[in-house]
């Protein structure tokens, strides 16, 4: 369980990397490797809630706020890709 959680956090600490440099320079692969990584976040956590009997209203808020700010990374890069290709 152990691995499985340090998998998790590296995970969610590079998806929000990732997520902050496809902000900065919008492109459809940067993209693709966000979406990936936060998938990957999103399974690990829901496996993660489901082996441990924890406090999953604390969790689940955590794991909120996290998609919360990466969706709006990936929707933002998005709105900044395509208004270039209108350009």
């Amino acid at each position: 369980m152990n691995t499985i959680l340090f998998f998790h956090i590296i995970v969610a600490l590079l998806s929000l990397v990732s997520t902050a440099l496809l902000y900065v320079r919008p492109s459809v692969k940067k993209m693709r490797v966000s979406e990936i990584l936060v998938a990957l976040t999103v399974a690990s956590g829901t496996y993660l809630i489901l082996g441990m009997n924890g406090q999953i209203l604390g969790t689940c808020l955590m794991g909120l706020a996290y998609i919360a700010v990466t969706l709006f990374g990936i929707v933002a890069a998005r709105k900044k890709m395509l208004a270039a290709e209108v350009r």
